[in-house]
């Protein structure tokens, strides 16, 4: 573990973010304090993070969202922090990629353990706020998510909404697992597009339109009756 990492701490609580930047500070830790996603884009652009430290419930864009969407371009490690106790948002933040969930009220002492524990299991050369693998090739087709364009096998690009793009990412991510529409919405809906079952089957459809040679008979995205749907493929990310 680095003894000078760097830390974000992302809450609305001005007395949790000064507590926390003092205490981690006599630790070791370099801290840097943001109250909401603009003020953490810019700690971000400054400079390099090793772990980020992020409220789930915060003015604006909320601490998951955001967590999701560091997760398509980054593998920083997240620690969820929130007055929130029930399991289902534990599971949510976990499944949306965060490292670790600390509930409040917290001991300064254990999230400081938590975040050297974190530190050292993600410990490497390089580590901090870098990119995630973005290009994923399957069946001929390439999905680029840094550039956020689909191209066939001929190397055609192929044009999709939003909607369908982060849909399709979420799938090419989860390939050869069985998701359930709920999961789907959850994981892909970053802009709140759509927020019921019947939204996915309707995006599915486009895709297959899209992408398959019988949309009647596909072979890419299939459905799984009862459970959801599959991504087929073997995908290669890059």
């Amino acid at each position: 573990m680095k003894t000078d990492a760097h830390i974000l701490i992302v809450d609305d609580d001005k007395e949790i973010r000064d507590l926390l930047q003092e205490y981690f500070q006599k630790h070791g830790l370099r801290v840097s304090a943001a109250r909401d996603e603009d003020e953490m884009q810019a700690a971000l652009r400054r400079a390099p993070v090793d772990l980020i430290i992020l409220d789930v419930m915060l003015p604006g864009k909320s601490g998951l969202d955001i967590c999701r969407e560091l997760r398509t371009h980054s593998t920083v490690p997240i620690i969820m922090l929130t007055a929130v106790t029930e399991t289902i948002d534990r599971v949510l933040g976990l499944e949306m990629g965060a490292d670790d969930y600390v509930p409040k009220p917290f001991d300064p002492r254990e999230l400081l353990a938590r975040t050297r524990a974190v530190l050292r299991r993600r410990a490497e050369p390089g580590a901090s706020y870098k990119p995630m693998q973005q290009i994923f090739k399957f069946a001929g087709w390439t999905l680029d998510s840094g550039r956020r364009r689909l191209l066939n096998p001929e190397a055609v690009r192929v044009e999709l909404t939003t909607a369908e793009f982060n849909l399709l990412l979420t799938l090419a991510k989860s390939a050869q697992r069985v998701l359930s529409r709920e999961q789907l919405i959850e994981l892909s809906n970053q802009n709140g597009d759509y927020s019921y079952d019947r939204s996915v089957d309707i995006l599915v459809s486009r895709l297959r339109r899209k992408m398959e040679d019988d949309p009647r008979a596909p072979k890419l995205i299939l459905t799984v009756r009862g459970g959801g749907y599959q991504f087929v493929p073997e995908v290669a990310a890059e």
